[in-house]
């Protein structure tokens, strides 16, 4: 019922910048926690930053000050501006979207994940 449509990648040199996007759509009640993770080839997939409901934002230490997570509630959208990228922040990034969603006259948890957006950074 909840899709995220990821948007953004793509080739840059080191010390470029990308912004990735994604949107969620449906019946969404509310959003409790939205974030971006990656997946480099070989390794697993990692935070990137996370925005959690109601506590700070977070960020894992190898982007901290590079990459910065905003979210536009309104639009149910999050954003990852990443700035002087370098190499090994090639990877496939996918957000993730947690909260709940309307089911007839209900509603229940969701925690959905993005198709994934490649981001490859050459040296």
């Amino acid at each position: 019922q909840v899709q995220l449509v990821e948007s953004g990648g793509g080739l840059v040199q080191a010390g470029e910048s990308l912004r990735l996007s994604c949107a969620a759509s449906g019946p969404i009640l509310s959003i409790y926690v939205v974030g971006w993770y990656r997946q480099a080839p070989g390794k697993q997939r990692e935070l990137v930053a996370v925005i959690p409901g109601g506590g700070s934002t977070n960020y894992a230490d190898s982007v901290k000050g590079r990459f910065t997570i905003s979210r536009d509630s309104a639009k149910n959208t999050v954003y990852l501006q990443m700035n002087s990228l370098k190499p090994e922040d090639t990877a496939v990034y996918y957000c993730n979207f947690q909260g709940r969603v309307v089911t007839g006259v209900s509603d229940r948890y969701f925690d959905v994940w993005g198709q994934g957006t490649q981001v490859t950074v050459s040296s």
